[in-house]
Parts: structure tokens; C-alpha cells; sequence
């Protein structure tokens, strides 16, 4: 396809994707919609979409449209219609790992509240990992770094893999201190994930245990998670993502320890990757010339300088600090407790959060041995 022909396509695009205005204007026309709104009527004419989950692409919104490449700045990808696409030759794309780094941050800073709570040596405490995806096995690598001992259920690479480093998912729960969910939502099939997160699997688990979800919130049954939490089954739950989502349980919210609007991916940098992968995908399909475009510049946050005094400080005193510092998960549980009718708001409108590698740390008095751990944590000194 020649240059002369390029500005004919069409591409409607979420108007929330970060850094994406102004970066194909040049070559192709696009229009900015809100994902919840974008509509039939706007893609009778158009080649491409651009969205986020919010946008559901099925055959409600594609029937009779020219649509011909769907681009998913997201890991997730429930929300498109794999079967329907397929059927009429509609190609898509989704971001797979592009916020792996700000979900394991997410899930840091949880785990620092956890341990505050928790008075254990790093070597008794077990972290459970159900789903070891981009985002499962980078939690896994800090849960190694930190000493913990980990279990790891997946299925899906046990069947490819082999059982060695993995464990079934009855021995995870039986086992497991805390449990962190890492899986893409499946509503059928033999590695379904809808509602895993069951009545029976709360009633297997430690008494005591914690239980985190940043996957989808389909993946726990909302009423058997109430129970197990009256029931004093749980010691603690932290959400970031809800059945029904915007229209979040009021009651569930009330009874879990920390919640927040569906952001554990929202760090600046993985959004940066979504809209660079989604912006290459449409380069390639296209032929647009943009195959390798990144963001030049991402913003740094307020403060990007993390200070600490190391001396007579344990690895763990050191994880738990850092990992507050860096990411103040509780900023976020206010805002959502304060507002749970803005639940879309608060992701629209979500401040700059930048990973560890983009975060240094100052100090002094911190040995050779400390410098290294935190390095191998990503930040830099």
C-alpha cells in the first residue's frame, strides 16, 4: 500500500490510551471516542480499532462494519470476540506483558502491608501464584529475590512443560500464606477460571491466609469471598478487580482490606508498552512506517527519588519501605472508598505511577550486600 493511499484509513481509537494522540495522525485519520461509547455507527467506515477492555467487540459492534484489525492495548483479551473475528476475517492483537512490571509493583506493595501484618521470616511465609504468565512468573522472581517459599500453579505450562516447578492447584490452596491470582478469565473449557475462586476453595485454604486478585474479577465468586471474610476464614483480601465491573459489590468493598479500581497495571510504563505494541500492530498491518515507535519521554512522577537509611535495616524492613515508597497502594483504597460511584473516573483520570526502574534510591550506609538486593528488586542507587 503506497503513501498516496495511506490517509484513507480510518482508525477509532479510546480516547483515554496514554500517548497515543498526535502519533498516527500524520498518516491516517483517526478518531478519539470513550471506550464505553464507541458504537456500530462509528465503525461502519472504519479499518481499525484501538481500544482497552472496556470496549466489548463482538458482533453487536462489528456486524456490517469495514473493521479489519482490532488492536487491545491491554493484556486482557475477554473482551473481543475470538470466534466471531475469526469467522469474518477480522485480525486483533492484544498487549501480552506489556504491564507485568506495574501488576508485580501492585502486588509488592501489597505483600509490604502483608508482611507488616504477618510478623514471619521471609523463610516461613508461602506465596501462592495461580496462573505463571508474564505477570505470574516476574511475582515469582521477587518471591525467590525475597526468600519466600513459592508455589506455582498453571496448568496450561505444566501440560507443555512438564510437572517439575509446578504444583496442583488443591496443594496450592492447602499450603499457600497468601494467594495471589494471575489468570486470564476463561468461561469454559478445561482450564476454566470463571468463579475459581470458589466457595470450596476458600474453605480449603490456611486459616489465617491472605488472598489477592489482579486478574479479572470474575475469577472469584463475590459471595463466597463475603462469606469467607465473615467468617473470619480470611485474614485479609486485596482487590483490584470486581464482578460487574464498574458497578462494584458496595458490600464487598466494605469488607476487604485493601481495594482499588481495577489500576494494578496503570503504571505510566505499562501503559507506555500497551500503546507502543498497539501502535506497531497497526504499523505492520498497515504498512504505516511506525513498526518500532515507543513514547520519547514518559513523565516522572512527583517523587522519583526513594531515600533510605540502610544501616541496621533487614532485607525485609528494606523490601517493605521501598515498596510503600514507591507505590502508595492506599492512596489508591481511599480514593475508591471515597468514591466507588467514579470507579471509571479514578482509572481515567489516574495520576503518573512510574516502576522501579525509573525510581532511585538514596542513601548511605547501605552494604554491598543490601545494594545488591535492592538492585535485584530493579531500582537503581
Amino acid at each position: 500500500m503506497g503513501p498516496d493511499f495511506l490517509p484513507m484509513i480510518k482508525i477509532v481509537a479510546d480516547n483515554k490510551i496514554p500517548f497515543l494522540a498526535g502519533v498516527l495522525e500524520s498518516v491516517v485519520k483517526v478518531v478519539y471516542l470513550p471506550g464505553s461509547k464507541i458504537s456500530r455507527e462509528h465503525l461502519l467506515d472504519a479499518d481499525a480499532l484501538i481500544v482497552r477492555t472496556r470496549t466489548l467487540c463482538d458482533a453487536r459492534l462489528l456486524e456490517g462494519t469495514s473493521v479489519k484489525l482490532i488492536a487491545s492495548a491491554t493484556i486482557g483479551h475477554d473482551h473481543i470476540d475470538q470466534d466471531y473475528c475469526r469467522n469474518r476475517g477480522i485480525a486483533w492483537t492484544n498487549a501480552p506483558g506489556c504491564n507485568a512490571g506495574s501488576v508485580v509493583q501492585y502486588v509488592s506493595s501489597a505483600l509490604a502491608h502483608i508482611f507488616l501484618q504477618k510478623n514471619l521470616p521471609f523463610g516461613e511465609i508461602t506465596l501462592g501464584v495461580i496462573g505463571a504468565g508474564n505477570v505470574g512468573s516476574r511475582l515469582v522472581k521477587v518471591a525467590q529475590t525475597l526468600g519466600l517459599k513459592t508455589l506455582v500453579n498453571d496448568p496450561p505450562r505444566e501440560r507443555i512443560e512438564g510437572s517439575e516447578g509446578f504444583c496442583s492447584l488443591e496443594e496450592l490452596i492447602e499450603k499457600a500464606d497468601i494467594i495471589s491470582m494471575h489468570v486470564p478469565l476463561n468461561l469454559s473449557g478445561p482450564d476454566k477460571t470463571f468463579h475459581i475462586a470458589d466457595a470450596g476453595f476458600f474453605r480449603k485454604m490456611k486459616p489465617e491466609a491472605w488472598f489477592i486478585n489482579t486478574s479479572r474479577g470474575e475469577v472469584a465468586e463475590p459471595g463466597a469471598l463475603i462469606e469467607a471474610t465473615l467468617s473470619g476464614k480470611l485474614a485479609g483480601t486485596v482487590l483490584d478487580v470486581w464482578e460487574n465491573e464498574p458497578n462494584i459489590d458496595r458490600e464487598l468493598l466494605s469488607l476487604v482490606n485493601i481495594a482499588t479500581p481495577h489500576i494494578a497495571g496503570y503504571s505510566a510504563d505499562g501503559k507506555a508498552n500497551g500503546t507502543s505494541m498497539s501502535v506497531q500492530a497497526m504499523s505492520r498491518f498497515f504498512g504505516l512506517g511506525l513498526d518500532h515507535w515507543k513514547p520519547k519521554t514518559i513523565p516522572l512522577p512527583s517523587k522519583p527519588l526513594l531515600n533510605l537509611s540502610a544501616k541496621a535495616k533487614t532485607k525485609r524492613e528494606i523490601f517493605c519501605e521501598l515498596s510503600l515508597q514507591a507505590y502508595d497502594i492506599f492512596a489508591d483504597d481511599r480514593a475508591l472508598r471515597q468514591a466507588p460511584e467514579s470507579f471509571e473516573k479514578l482509572r481515567g483520570d489516574y495520576p503518573i505511577r512510574r516502576e522501579p526502574h525509573a525510581l532511585i534510591v538514596a542513601g548511605n550506609n547501605i552494604r554491598k550486600e543490601l545494594q545488591d538486593f535492592i538492585r535485584a528488586l530493579g531500582y537503581n542507587l
